[in-house]
């Protein structure tokens, strides 16, 4: 009989479903709502996931099949609590018993660097770095949430971008962001700012849709823009600096995967990025992802269904691009 696996990758902003068979084919993928537990909840991550999964699916031609292994990698999953949240979810999904969970640097690094020791650095939504090295110890840096942590993420450029377009529009300084932050949030000026926020309310996504109008106004030559371009890459190199001297690489070199939807932005945040990583941590190399995070997940529901994920099933796996 046929085993299906299921890879899941949750975050702030969508989740994504990818299903494979055994030797790595991957038969469907499916895009759904957010599911991250800090920003949805319980019932929101419920319904995101479960949009996923159904498109996976049916894309894959599975509407009843029970999968061998599940791996969910969720962004603001960092304690048993949360896992637990997640494991309720999938068993009111009814997805099967073989339930894996761990947060979404997780599957961030098995996809990025297919498997083999190292550090994926996210900047999405939220900001989290994770490492694991040959003997299989493990650190993160980062990742604590929007309310404390989460530097360099979009969500932190995006609400710098709100901070600064106030204090330009009540003249404490200037900033091209003014006029675009006021356009995106749909409101004449800084007096509309307070009753936008805190009566009408702003989710932690819409936030984090405001970074692209900090790299449009770097471009553009903004220095405030700029300025907050170099101090989140720096806080992002020194997630990496943290995890690999905690496991073992503080002069050994090792390769640093990224992921996230901020790296899209292009050189105006990766030329920077390399240059703080250099100056902090010289002996990493930046590796772009080899596979994507819920490609990762498959190879982590895989290897927790006993499969050997050897150079085979690995190239099996990549060729995931023909159904995206």
């Amino acid at each position: 009989m046929a085993r299906y696996f299921l890879g899941i990758d949750g975050g702030g902003t969508k989740t994504e479903a990818a299903i494979c068979d055994e030797s790595g084919r991957v038969l469907g993928v499916g895009l759904g709502g957010a599911s991250g537990i800090d920003s949805v909840g319980a019932d929101g991550a419920m319904v995101g996931i479960g949009a996923a999964i159904d498109a996976a699916r049916r894309e894959a031609g599975l509407h009843e099949a029970q999968f061998a292994s599940v791996f969910f990698g969720m962004a603001g999953v960092v304690s048993e609590a949360d896992r637990a949240i997640v494991r309720d979810v999938a068993q009111r999904l009814a997805l099967g018993d073989a339930i894996h969970v761990d947060h979404d640097i997780r599957i961030a690094l098995a996809g990025g660097l297919s498997g083999r020791p190292g550090i994926a650095l996210i900047a999405g939504t939220g900001s989290s770095c994770f490492g694991m090295n040959a003997a299989g110890a493990r650190w993160q840096a980062g990742g604590w949430g929007h309310l404390i942590s989460d530097e360099g993420s979009s969500y932190w450029f995006g609400w710098n971008a709100i901070r600064l377009a106030a204090g330009a529009g009540d003249g404490r300084w200037q900033s091209a962001l003014y006029a675009p932050v006021m356009r995106q949030l749909g409101i004449e000026g800084v007096a509309d700012l307070h009753q936008r926020l805190y009566t009408q309310g702003v989710s932690k996504a819409e936030i984090a849709g405001f970074a692209p109008l900090v790299m449009e106004a770097a471009t553009a030559g903004d220095a405030l823009a700029l300025g907050l371009i170099r101090q989140g890459v720096q806080e992002l190199a020194l997630m990496v600096t943290a995890v690999a001297r905690k496991l073992g690489w503080a002069a050994a070199p090792c390769e640093v995967t990224l992921t996230g939807g901020l790296w899209r932005a292009g050189e105006i945040v990766l030329a920077p990025f390399r240059a703080a990583l250099a100056e902090m941590a010289p002996q990493a190399r930046i590796v772009m992802p080899e596979l994507p995070p819920v490609i990762g997940a498959c190879v982590l529901a895989l290897q927790a269904g006993s499969v050997i994920v050897d150079a085979a099933v690995r190239g099996r796996l990549s060729a995931y691009k023909e159904l995206l």
